[in-house]
């Protein structure tokens, strides 16, 4: 074929002439046959890398080859030193290990002779606490029946009644004087409360109730089912609905008692747990002016009257206190003036003791005069001589030294 039979080409506004056309397809179709070439001059060029490789690879083989037998030989000649070593060391080990083995004996004998002996201290120690908690067993098992027996009364509702409303009355007995309260005394409608506390000032009386649903907090607490438990729930909450609005309605009289009244739980945890899980009954409680309390809370406020109480007997004997006060003031008006009219005397009879002094001063004065005087006997003539103690007449001359 001729270029010139080979046509122009036309691309948008560029005219590519046959020519160029022509060097076009030519590439075209060489290009296969170059990269033909060019791929087989890279697989031969690959190959002598890879066989230059494996000939550097089979080289270092026989180094490491040749490395190894050396090392082989050492190896060899350092086991037969090492076996001639560990020959002579180990008959020194078994040496030293029979003698240890003999000093181990005698230390493990004599240590086996002491911790027999400490083995029967300890077990006659050990006899001794076993005795104690024999002993202590015994009071486990007394202490068991007396829970038994208090099962038994818990499990009585009467019994338990009983139980709770002894809790009750000691812990007012102990608080408050006799006469501050009244057990089971009868209201103007008939019903009978557990106790009565008298209030200060004339006011009406504060209502105790001991009584408590216990068959229903046994339930919820005994069943461990949780559909069980939540029937023993609504059971209790139905229960206490019922006893709070038996004592709102007997016990809550207008002018006759407090218009608020206690319900007393003989227990502080079943008092926690009322409060922490059923908190709807101590609202409604509320609601209904009934105060649940423990036996701390109910000995707290038994505590408070008797403060209000002491406090309201002293304002009752403060017009008698304020008399003795003025007559005490009499009294010590008349101590002061006795006591003035004393310490006139001890003045006067001071003077009198001064004066009395002054005349004992005079006398002592003159008492001294008198014995500084000189005693000489009178002559007829007027002369005077010594005194002659035997038949002279005594005449006295007194020296005035004045």
């Amino acid at each position: 074929m001729n270029i010139q039979d080979i046509p122009s080409l036309t691309i948008g506004s560029v005219t590519f002439p046959s020519s160029i056309v022509a060097s076009i397809l030519a590439a075209i179709i060489l290009l296969p046959f170059i990269l033909l070439v060019l791929s087989a001059i890279g697989g031969a060029r690959r190959r002598a890398a890879m066989m230059e490789e494996a000939l550097r690879r089979d080289e270092a083989a026989e180094l490491r080859l040749a490395e190894l037998l050396k090392a082989q030989a050492e190896m060899q000649g350092r086991l037969a030193t090492m076996a001639e070593v560990f020959g002579s060391r180990q008959a020194e080990l078994n040496q030293s290990i029979s003698q240890r083995l003999d000093g181990m004996t005698h230390r493990l004998g004599t240590t086996i002779t002491e911790q027999t002996k400490s083995t029967h201290d300890n077990l006659r120690s050990l006899q001794e606490r076993l005795a104690v908690i024999d002993a202590a067993q015994n009071n486990i098992q007394s202490l068991a029946k007396d829970v038994v027996g208090l099962q038994a009364i818990l499990s009585n509702k009467q019994t338990r009644g009983a139980f709770g409303q002894s809790r009750m009355e000691t812990i007012v007995a102990d608080g408050l004087p006799m006469g501050a309260y009244e057990f089971q005394s009868t209201l103007s409608n008939g019903s009978r409360p557990d106790c009565t506390i008298r209030m200060p000032n004339a006011s009406p009386p504060l209502v105790v109730d001991a009584k408590f649903p216990l068959e229903a907090w046994n339930a919820i607490r005994d069943t461990e089912n949780p559909d069980h438990k939540k029937v023993a729930q609504q059971q209790f909450r139905r229960d206490m609905d019922v006893h709070v609005r038996d004592i709102s309605e007997k016990y809550l009289i207008t002018g006759e008692t407090q218009d608020m009244a206690f319900l007393f739980v003989p227990s502080e945890s079943i008092f926690a747990e009322i409060h922490e899980n059923f908190e709807d009954i101590v609202q409604k409680a509320h609601k209904r002016r009934v105060v649940i309390v423990s036996p701390s809370l109910l000995m707290l406020s038994i505590q408070v009257i008797q403060a209000v109480l002491k406090d309201q007997r002293m304002r009752e004997q403060a017009h008698l206190i304020q008399g003795e006060v003025v007559r005490l003031m009499e009294d010590l008006s008349r101590l002061d003036d006795r006591t003035r009219k004393l310490q006139s005397h001890f003045l006067a009879a001071q003077k009198d003791v001064e004066q009395i002094l002054t005349s004992s001063d005079k006398i002592t004065k003159r008492g001294q005069k008198i014995e500084a005087m000189e005693f000489q006997q009178a002559s007829d003539d007027g002369s005077h001589r010594p005194v002659d103690h035997r038949n002279g007449t005594l005449k006295l001359r007194v020296v005035d030294e004045d």
